[in-house]
């Protein structure tokens, strides 16, 4: 009787690594169904205090946070970060302490089987001497831009959960710089392959990252080369009446409609479609003011899913407060946004 019991519970551990490791493998083969979550924000906290205190200005997630949605089934984390905080000098060595914290926190996820965004929160700038630059000017090259994403990705290229990296979240503007936002990102993937050739790179679109505007101010990423053949595109989508995310006015106000959300990102779907290319939504979320808004949100994610596109709400962590937008708990009770969020845990299983 012993004997059968251990050889049952060695049966059980047996699926269980299976199992993780299957969950493992999905992270490297975008083809197959993919999982949705939510961003994580907190590290990138306080621009205007820059590297700030930690602590003060800014912090990492809580492991609590990662058990509340690896419950929920939202597994899919994007962790906001900041550049400087991680590389003080440009061309300098990345910062021990900060490194050490961003490596426990995904560390903390990969106990957990759930995949990880690392993402550059920087709209293609950064602050240098206390002055916020834009990258590809004199003061700020595309060379340093290059060199931070070396330094990291071979930093993190042991990590098996890592889903990707984020290269940059909404560039804009971009127009002053000596250089466009495709050489940037392609100076970034051939830095990263420089290092690490099995890891998916996240590109994020132009002007914002707009799903809606994404072929008039994205469409050249199309043509980005990746010796690794692993390139994903990452869009945005917000339903108020400027696609902010603001959420200034009421739903009426706003001019939302129940098919806001999937107007928006067709465009930014049918593009990957007519190109075999994979993407994701980074970011979309709403109020808790207004049942109207879970709906409209209800037919954006449905349709995400049944096209094979996965996304990451916008947004929740431990600095949220009473943020009408907030995924975090309140009181230990769900958010509403969650009953219509928490539907939604993968993609159906459909090849762009």
């Amino acid at each position: 009787m012993k004997r059968t019991y251990f050889l049952l519970l060695a049966f059980v551990g047996l699926c269980f690594l299976t199992t993780a490791a299957n969950g493992l493998e999905r992270i490297n083969d975008k083809s197959g169904k993919q999982p949705f979550g939510v961003n994580l924000a907190c590290a990138e906290f306080a621009e205007g205090h820059m590297p700030g205190e930690y602590g003060v200005h800014y912090t990492y997630p809580k492991a609590s946070e990662l058990d509340y949605f690896k419950s929920k089934g939202l597994v899919l984390i994007r962790l906001p970060f900041k550049w400087e905080r991680l590389q003080p000098a440009l061309f300098g060595e990345l910062d021990s302490i900060e490194l050490g914290r961003l490596k426990k926190f995904v560390t903390e996820a990969e106990k957990r089987d759930m995949p990880v965004i690392l993402d550059l929160h920087n709209y293609g700038r950064r602050f240098v001497n206390g002055e916020k630059v834009l990258i590809g000017t004199p003061t700020l090259s595309v060379a340093h831009y290059a060199d931070f994403w070396k330094k990291l990705a071979d930093e993190m290229k042991g990590y098996k959960n890592i889903y990707g990296f984020g290269l940059m979240n909404e560039p804009h503007d971009m127009e002053a710089s000596s250089s466009c936002w495709f050489e940037m990102a392609q100076s970034a993937i051939n830095s990263i392959r420089e290092v690490d050739m099995e890891k998916t790179i996240i590109v994020g679109g132009d002007d914002w990252s707009s799903a809606e505007r994404w072929p008039q101010k994205s469409d050249t990423l199309k043509h980005l080369v990746d010796p690794a053949h692993n390139l994903m595109f990452e869009a945005h989508v917000y339903f108020d009446r400027d696609a902010s995310g603001s959420y200034k006015g009421s739903y009426d106000q706003e001019k939302c409609r129940p098919k806001t959300g999937v107007n928006r990102v067709k465009p930014f779907v049918k593009w990957l479609q007519k190109n075999n290319l994979k993407g994701l939504v980074g970011e979309y979320g709403v109020p808790d003011n207004d049942e109207r808004w879970l709906k409209t949100t209800d037919r954006f994610l449905s349709y995400l899913q049944k096209n094979g596109v996965n996304a990451t709400y916008w947004a929740a962590g431990p600095w949220w407060g009473k943020h009408k937008m907030r995924l975090t708990p309140s009181q230990g009770q769900d958010r509403p946004q969650m009953q219509v969020v928490g539907k939604y845990l993968l993609t159906d299983d459909v090849k762009n």
